[in-house]
């Protein structure tokens, strides 16, 4: 079976910010076909017709800001480079993504190979649930609760409903009982 390599590039344009029409777009993808290069990762690519950039890539024109971040995150883009005027103030809106590369000195070959992050990221939309892999990782976690009296008091009916919901009548007998105690 024959294993084919796919690269998605998506641009979003406000169309308030500046005047947008076919020609711009067209514009744009010629640049973007000067840019394209052969692959040259042997085995898992066997020749440049496998990586189809352009040809899977998508120019779209966006009337508002709020639209613009309510669908990258909805796309969960594994890359996403903001290149713009202001963008701290967008990238701080966005939930959904691998890898946010800010402003216009900022290429995603940067964050592949010498910025400090890292290149596996998810893809396919899972940025949505998923970060990329990173040290953090690695790293064994332990997690620690205490609760006094009165936290135990607080959240024991949410706790009783929640259990007995699951049908987990010793996770709901491990706070009845404590909390009988408390009343005797």
């Amino acid at each position: 079976m024959k294993k084919l390599m796919l690269c998605f590039t998506l641009f979003l344009f406000l169309n308030n910010a500046f005047a947008i029409d076919k020609s711009f777009i067209q514009s744009l993808e010629g640049k973007v076909m000067l840019n394209k290069v052969p692959a040259t990762k042997g085995a898992l690519v066997k020749s440049a017709d496998e990586i189809t950039t352009l040809a899977n890539s998508k120019a779209i024109i966006i009337d508002n800001l709020d639209d613009a971040i309510h669908l990258i995150n909805d796309y969960a883009p594994e890359h996403l480079i903001i290149a713009c005027k202001d963008p701290l103030a967008i990238g701080d809106r966005i939930i959904n993504a691998g890898s946010i590369f800010l402003g216009n000195y900022t290429p995603e070959s940067v964050g592949d190979y010498a910025s400090g992050t890292n290149h596996t990221l998810p893809t396919n939309g899972y940025a949505r649930a998923y970060s990329g892999v990173s040290v953090d990782s690695f790293v064994k976690k332990i997690t620690f609760q205490r609760l006094s009296k009165q936290g135990l008091q607080n959240i024991a009916n949410t706790v009783e409903l929640m259990a007995a919901a699951e049908g987990l009548d010793a996770h709901k007998n491990a706070v009845t009982i404590r909390i009988n105690s408390l009343i005797n």
